[in-house]
């Protein structure tokens, strides 16, 4: 008869889900035994960057992935990058192991005491199978609600003896994990031709592409929706965008809206009607009050997460897929005849200063960044000054954390290259948020990942002391980060490494970190403070 690792492994074989990011510990050695040659188990010192590179392989590959998890320990070393992977709506089917069923309720070491709730509220759906038995129907659905919108991560916790027992009833098994579940709400033509009548009758609508766009393959009817009604596009506020909605080199794409209520209130003041497509409205932050829209802005949301459309403190909301309802709108709308709206301008080059702004830097990438170019961005300071340098404008071009923790670039930009062998990929990183994923060069190295990293080191928290300035908090410690040199730690991995100060020596060393087929590090020296060009 088939055991529960069998029925597991052939079921996860089914579903093309055989990539497995962990890092194990004792308690899940038995589900790794005689490991099957057609899997890959993709190792990570430690579990946030496990569950990064996995959240990474998953938005970009657009399958669910699994991630390995030692026990209580191990899911708490992952909590971070679990709630990061919550916020990117990863689908992940996060796994740990469990001690002995016979040992659990002597609450043996290694005994995670309450492995259902320990998770929440950070997964959609959390469980430890009552049997042996019921492992693979447990993971099976896992698969599933991890894959519905919104998609997220699940956990499940494994006992380490149940992986050898004999599944009692083969054909129930098979039943139950060869099922295939899909969710895509289509949106009422109702519902449709109503809001392309609200359009066609809009003075001055405007779109706001938000990253759900990229994630369910809408982003060429955004593109022939925009184009047809001549909308004005935004980008959804950067600290909640963790992916790109529309071609940011489009003649209609205005920018990247401001992060607080009175800011986007006042960014969207000239629209008589906002269309915000696959964002919550609004990722808000920091706390900027003012009015949340003008007097006489309406405002339309379409998402396919419920809580999303609940939450919204204003406008309607349109429940269904993303991508069907693009599709459907831009069917239905006639061409428009009014004006569109006038191109933002071309990106400047920032003045050469020594040393170089986060502006010039990114204004290097720009210059040798290929077409089909993958980045993969924490640094909170620089992150306007690339988006506004680069213009990325393909899809599945751009990552980063939605939900703003740190620890989410290096690895995240380690799975991306794996789902995406073909594609180069530069994680632009600062140094300070290096350190809370340091270990992901081991995994770069170790599996010959191909990934630039590119480290602005300014020596500080830039971004917290703009907070500090917006916040009026004075003397705060803690802000400055000195002597953080990471070309000697991402060396020390085995990285190839290079600190470089002139803009013409970054260029050269870009062009030639993108032709390479390792891993490479390229740390440059730039001015302190926020970029917001």
């Amino acid at each position: 008869m088939k055991t529960v690792r069998d029925a597991t492994f052939q079921m996860l074989r089914e579903r093309g889900m055989t990539t497995i990011f962990g890092n194990p510990g004792s308690t899940e050695l038995p589900m790794l035994t005689d490991f099957p040659e057609d899997f890959r188990y993709i190792l990570a010192l430690q579990e946030a960057s496990a569950v990064g590179i996995a959240d990474g392989y998953a938005q970009a590959s657009g399958r669910p992935a699994l991630v390995n998890l030692h026990t209580a320990p191990g899911v708490g070393n992952g909590m971070g990058a679990i709630f990061n992977a919550q916020a990117n709506k990863s689908p992940l089917v996060v796994t740990a192991g469990q001690q002995h069923r016979s040992l659990m309720t002597l609450q043996a070491n290694l005994t995670n005491r309450d492995a259902t709730r320990m998770p929440h509220p950070l997964v959609k759906w959390s469980y430890e199978p009552p049997r042996a038995q019921d492992v693979p129907h447990a993971l099976a659905r896992a698969v599933h609600m991890a894959s519905l919108p919104p998609k997220g991560p699940t956990f499940v916790s494994i006992p380490m003896d149940d992986w050898d027992r004999e599944l009692d009833d083969e054909q129930a098994v098979r039943h139950q994990t060869t099922r295939v579940v899909s969710g895509a709400a289509q949106p009422s033509p109702q519902v449709i031709s109503q809001l392309a009548e609200r359009l066609a009758g809009a003075s001055r609508p405007a779109l706001v592409a938000g990253g759900e766009i990229d994630a369910c393959g809408g982003w060429q009817a955004a593109v022939r929706l925009a184009e047809a009604q001549r909308l004005a596009v935004y980008a959804t506020p950067a600290p909640g965008g963790g992916r790109i909605g529309f071609p940011e080199n489009h003649p209609l794409f205005q920018g990247i809206l401001p992060p607080a209520v009175g800011p986007v209130g006042e960014a969207l003041a000239a629209h008589d009607l906002v269309l915000v497509v696959g964002s919550s409205v609004f990722p808000y932050y920091p706390n900027v009050p003012g009015p949340l829209l003008a007097e006489g802005t309406a405002l339309v949301a379409i998402t396919s997460d419920p809580d999303e459309a609940a939450r919204a403190p204003m406008g309607e909301a349109i429940l269904a897929d993303v991508g069907l309802s693009l599709s459907a709108l831009a069917d239905a709308v006639a061409d428009s005849q009014r004006d569109e709206p006038a191109a933002r301008p071309e990106p400047e080059a920032a003045p050469l200063t020594d040393p170089m702004s986060p502006s010039t830097a990114a204004r290097m990438l720009a210059e040798v960044f290929p077409e089909e170019g993958i980045v993969v961005l924490e640094s909170p300071s620089g992150t306007l000054a690339l988006r506004n340098q680069l213009r990325l404008s393909r899809p599945g071009s751009y990552y980063f954390s939605a939900g703003g923790g740190l620890g989410f670039g290096m690895p995240a930009a380690i799975g991306v290259q794996l789902a995406c062998p073909q594609r180069p990929v530069v994680c632009v990183i600062g140094e300070g948020s290096v350190q809370y994923s340091v270990q992901s060069f081991w995994s770069a190295c170790a599996y010959k990942v191909p990934v630039t990293f590119l480290v602005l080191r300014n020596d500080e928290y830039a971004i917290l002391k703009w907070f500090s300035l917006l916040e009026e908090i004075k003397d705060a410690p803690g802000l400055d980060l000195p002597a953080l040199d990471c070309v000697a730690v991402a060396s020390g991995y085995g990285v190839n490494s290079c600190r470089v100060s002139d803009p013409q020596e970054l260029h050269a060393e870009l062009s030639r970190a993108l032709a390479s087929s390792e891993p490479e590090l390229i740390e440059v020296q730039v001015t302190p403070g926020m970029a917001l060009a």
